[in-house]
């Protein structure tokens, strides 16, 4: 499969790697020159474009990838790039990362994202998780009707926690 990851930060290059490892053709995109570091992830294609601009994603032959990912630190980044991939390039699967939970509701298919990444309400979720012992904590759902709540396609990602409390230690 060919993904395009806009946003060549630690994020995004950590994820590179991952999907190369797995056998994947991964593009990475990214405006700062200063972070387009081939070396730290070898194998890849480096673009260094404004992934904001229909006319950068052209030149970067996004109509080509499988699945892209937006994964910078700017929300108002990934919106746009998610848009761009999912109305003018047609990607079928578009995954955004959300950096302020406060912006979750824009992160919608109506903006062209099928999967919604929020790495501050994940953790949230997990605090959660292990203050109300036993309880099941959805961290993100995915398929084609994931944003709706449990749709057909759907699969949640869930979890069970324990919460253990150590002993405490002898001073």
């Amino acid at each position: 499969m060919r993904v395009a990851i806009v946003g060549a930060g630690a994020v995004g290059r950590s994820i590179a790697g991952e999907l190369l490892g797995n056998g994947h053709t991964v593009m990475l995109i990214e405006k700062d020159a200063r972070k387009v570091r081939t070396r730290a992830v070898p194998g890849a294609e480096w673009v260094q474009a404004d992934a904001c601009e229909v006319t950068s994603l052209e030149e970067a032959e996004m109509q080509i990838c499988d699945v892209a990912i937006a994964a910078t630190g700017d929300d108002k980044a990934n919106l746009a790039m998610a848009f761009l991939a999912k109305t003018e390039f047609g990607i079928d699967r578009v995954v955004a990362r959300i950096n302020d939970a406060r912006n979750e509701w824009l992160f919608t298919e109506a903006w062209g994202v099928d999967v919604a990444v929020s790495t501050p309400l994940a953790i949230v979720a997990s605090v959660e998780g292990a203050i109300d012992v036993g309880h099941l904590v959805r961290l993100m759902a995915l398929g084609k009707n994931a944003r709706g709540g449990l749709g057909k396609s759907a699969t949640n990602v869930a979890y069970s926690m324990k919460f253990v409390r150590a002993a405490k230690r002898p001073r």
